[in-house]
């Protein structure tokens, strides 16, 4: 009688947590996806028609237990659904209509997610550095980094509706490239982040985040110049797989939020060591800000890519930027969180890529199985991949078994985002397999 008591309020109180916008966002959720299955139910097979079904309640609840997501979706549906009207099954009217030519066309709205995001690292290191102003200047940086989230999806989504406009069978979710999922990375990255920023109550950690988020928009428009990445190309048959729709959002899971907790780890490091006056204890920071600015190096040397110059100056950034956070470290740590706030977060990004990236094995696997024939063939890409589960499974066993903290979990966090990086985009750099159709 008491559990059966206890059961009942707790449903009770969670209900009663909801406000009007809690319940209009939900009947707008049901609304839309109902929409959606109504109007383009002939596109879908019945794998697909599941996940939008099922879709509907996981958007109500995110919205609920994440109160900014409710304005932020209706907003992106709002503003995609009036991309894809206007163009009134016509492609070419991307270059006639005013606000798809110059901020609802998929490729408009992506790059001002890329100006966006380059602007919200600015304001967030201005804040880091002012002595006046910090917060409204964070505070813009924080703004300025929800709004290119906006437009990055909003981008999206228009983006899946023009490959469809090109042919039925060109259409696809727009998460088959280096190019679109590069933009996955960038905004999964950015709202992960956000959501810690809004938890602990604190924008410092942003200046270091987003460094993370403007690398990522760097590469984006090189490929977009270089390689014409923005153009919509047909589906390879290997990706013709309804698995594709969720293996490469969870893989991006983790690859954000692995990233987030590298920045983050970087952030504890510069805090932990900002009194110390002796430059060769400094080392290892120093070793590890040479590789970071070498890395661009690595693209303008490698024969398969082009652009030399521009990851010349790409190097020039990075390096100044590097120098500058060592110089003032004393100055960013004070404006930085405590330090057992850098560490809770770090933990729980990796906790949380760890979980969406064992879930995106596994329906990799089986998507292996269903495309090759076999659950796992050893391709590079499979091998790297197991390689960054074992790095993050070792790590949170030593922090949930060990007690790993601090320093030397920073450090491995840090060594880790070197693992996740050549995962994600060094096997497609300098290595072949199966999964060839991602190279540069």
């Amino acid at each position: 009688m008491n559990t059966a008591t206890t059961t009942l309020t707790l449903n009770e109180g969670y209900f009663a947590k909801r406000n009007a916008f809690d319940w209009v966002f939900a009947v707008l959720m049901v609304v839309g996806g109902l929409y959606a299955y109504a109007n383009y139910h002939q596109a879908m097979d019945v794998y697909e028609k599941g996940i939008l079904l099922l879709a509907m309640p996981s958007v109500v609840a995110l919205g609920w237990f994440w109160r900014p997501l409710r304005a932020l979706t209706l907003l992106v549906a709002l503003f995609a659904l009036l991309g894809i009207v206007s163009y009134q099954g016509q492609l070419a009217r991307a270059e006639s209509v005013f606000w798809l030519k110059y901020l609802l066309s998929s490729q408009s709205a992506i790059l001002w997610m890329s100006v966006l995001f380059f602007m919200s690292t600015v304001f967030y290191w201005i804040g880091m550095f002012g002595k006046q102003q910090s917060a409204t200047m964070e505070l813009i940086g924080s703004r300025l980094a929800w709004v290119a989230v906006a437009m990055a999806l909003i981008g999206t989504l228009v983006r899946w509706y023009e490959s469809y406009l090109l042919g039925p069978d060109i259409g696809h979710i727009p998460v088959s490239n280096l190019y679109e999922v590069f933009v996955l990375f960038c905004w999964m990255t950015a709202l992960f982040y956000l959501y810690f920023e809004q938890q602990y109550a604190t924008r410092s950690m942003g200046a270091f985040v987003m460094l993370v988020v403007s690398a990522a928009v760097g590469f984006l428009l090189w490929y977009t110049v270089v390689r014409e990445a923005h153009e919509i190309q047909p589906l390879v048959p290997a990706l013709k797989s309804w698995w594709m729709k969720l293996h490469v959002p969870a893989n991006f899971v983790g690859y954000g939020t692995f990233a987030l907790a590298a920045m983050v780890a970087f952030a504890y490091l510069i805090k932990s060591q900002a009194q110390e006056t002796r430059w060769h204890k400094l080392a290892p920071l120093w070793i590890f800000g040479i590789i970071l600015c070498f890395v661009p190096l690595a693209f303008r040397q490698s024969s398969a890519v082009a652009g030399g110059s521009y990851w010349l100056g790409y190097f020039i950034i990075a390096t100044l930027i590097v120098g500058g956070i060592l110089l003032g470290r004393r100055r960013i740590a004070e404006r930085l969180p405590a330090l057992e706030v850098l560490d809770d977060v770090m933990y729980k990004s990796i906790a949380v890529g760890f979980a969406f990236f064992t879930i995106a094995t596994v329906l990799g696997a089986l998507w292996a199985a269903e495309a090759w024939g076999g659950y796992w063939s050893w391709d590079p890409k499979e091998t790297w991949a197991l390689i960054v589960w074992l790095n993050y499974a070792a790590w949170l066993h030593m922090r949930l078994m060990k007690g790993l903290r601090g320093t030397v979990a920073s450090w491995w966090a840090l060594a880790g985002l070197g693992v996740t990086t050549f995962a994600f985009i060094g096997v497609n750099m300098f290595l072949s397999g199966l999964h060839s159709y991602g190279t540069l």
